[in-house]
């Protein structure tokens, strides 16, 4: 029996990639098979289907981190037929085949039920960017911040992690700064609850060890230059979260911000968080995540789109998320 997928193919630091009908019996061993709906496009998928990062390591392999769908069998305790479920990471487009094709076979520790709140293509307008910003939403909560605390930054706003973490902040009602390269789409980032929107490039060079303090939290995607200045400029007991390399996997910066205010820099990992921590992040994302501010950052591809999008991302030109189609 085959099925529709996206293969990838490296050579190199060359990935080639082709819609192909896959062979259900060429699929890695688990103990839950899914009838995948939807899948999106991450960062992380972008660097994988560029071949600019080691991202994948088996060739040929069906490439995407994220999928949600249908369980069609299960020999795995609590996931039963029927269930519609979410996959975020774990192996996914590395070393197992991933969300690009109409059916998934994985290890049932991988499998998270979607909440009753969302649809498969809800969950994938979420995916993992949505997931890891509610994991940088709970670290900020777990580091004792609150709306009264003060402001709460967002780097890379227009994003997906960038534009979910607004979305769910402005709803536990936290001012956000969102700081983005394309100040011209603040109105779309308004719209998601920012209270005001500045210009990454205030961020992104070369800056003081220790700075004025500006906001009391943030979120961070973009890494090197931008993290170290988000850190100079946070307040007294202040958390940030480091979530993403945008910019560059360096951070040539002071310890100041941490011995003089106490600063917390939390790293966030999305791909191998244990099912106790997606299952909270789901559930909080159910209950804090307005549905129609999702729907307004994500638009529908079909499978054999994924790879212009995946350059169109790396280019800075995607607005919040990307669903894929598997079937279309």
């Amino acid at each position: 029996m085959t099925f529709k997928a996206l293969l990838a193919t490296k050579a190199g630091k060359t990935v080639s990639t082709e819609v192909v009908d896959f062979d259900e019996a060429d699929l890695m061993p688990g103990e839950v098979c899914i009838a995948v709906d939807y899948s999106t496009v991450n960062y992380k998928d972008a660097l994988a289907l560029s071949g600019r990062s080691e991202v994948i390591r088996v060739s040929p392999l069906i490439p995407g981190i994220d999928l949600a769908g249908t369980v069609e069998a299960s020999s795995h305790p609590g996931i039963a037929v029927g269930d519609k479920v979410v996959v975020n990471g774990w192996g996914l487009s590395q070393t197992h085949h991933g969300g690009y094709a109409q059916k998934a076979r994985v290890k049932g520790d991988w499998v998270i039920k979607i909440p009753a709140a969302f649809s498969t293509r809800d969950a994938m307008a979420i995916g993992t960017a949505g997931y890891t910003a509610m994991l940088s939403v709970l670290a900020l909560e777990h580091g004792g911040i609150s709306p009264e605390t003060g402001d709460v930054l967002v780097t890379g706003a227009n994003g997906g992690v960038g534009s979910i973490a607004i979305s769910v902040l402005s709803k536990l009602g936290y001012r956000v700064i969102a700081s983005t390269g394309r100040p011209t789409e603040g109105d779309y980032l308004r719209e998601l609850g920012a209270a005001d929107v500045i210009d990454r490039r205030t961020l992104s060079e070369p800056g003081s060890p220790i700075a004025k303090e500006r906001w009391a939290a943030a979120v961070d995607s973009i890494g090197s230059h931008t993290l170290v200045n988000v850190l100079a400029q946070t307040k007294y007991r202040g958390v940030v979260t480091a979530c993403g390399m945008a910019q560059g996997v360096d951070l040539t910066g002071s310890v100041l911000p941490f011995i003089l205010r106490n600063v917390t820099l939390a790293g966030i990992d999305s791909v191998n968080a244990p099912a106790d921590v997606r299952a909270l992040a789901w559930s909080r994302l159910a209950r804090d995540l307005d549905l129609s501010k999702l729907r307004r950052t994500s638009a529908l591809a079909a499978l054999a789109e994924v790879p212009s999008i995946a350059a169109r991302i790396l280019q800075g030109q995607v607005q919040g998320r990307i669903v894929v189609d598997v079937n279309a």
